[in-house]
């Protein structure tokens, strides 16, 4: 847990035992959704809000710790913010893996933005894991 102290000070956030808790979720479970986040930490904090669990992912959105993933047709899940990456979202388990895919050609070749500078680009490809496709 003292890595996390560390971390969420270069981040400008305090380490208290909640945000400390919901780095360790994020850690362990990758990708997750407000819900099962508000699950676990009932765990720990039987008392513990969901309005509480919203203000600590808006406050380490905030200051670029945390990152939300939205996927198509589907509530947002939530990881911690690593180098840019994309999603591969299974349609039968969904399961969520992150891939590495190089947006930067892309984006300094499309000529179609009509005038608009694109700042960053985020890629979600949908189908069917290798788990549910035996």
């Amino acid at each position: 847990m003292n890595n996390y102290t560390d971390l969420l000070r270069r981040h400008n956030l305090k380490a208290t035992p909640q945000r400390l808790a919901i780095t360790d979720i994020l850690q362990t479970h990758g990708h997750v959704s407000i819900e099962l986040l508000y699950e676990i930490m009932l765990q720990k904090f039987n008392s513990i809000s969901l309005a509480t669990i919203y203000k600590n992912i808006n406050i380490m959105l905030d200051n670029a710790f945390v990152q939300e993933v939205k996927i198509p047709n589907t509530k947002s899940v939530f990881e911690l913010t690593k180098e840019t990456h994309s999603h591969l979202v299974c349609e039968v388990c969904g399961s969520i893996q992150d891939i590495r895919v190089d947006l930067t050609k892309v984006m300094e070749t499309q000529t179609d933005f009509k005038g608009f500078k694109v700042n960053t680009a985020s890629v979600v490809f949908t189908g069917v894991c290798r788990n549910c496709k035996n």
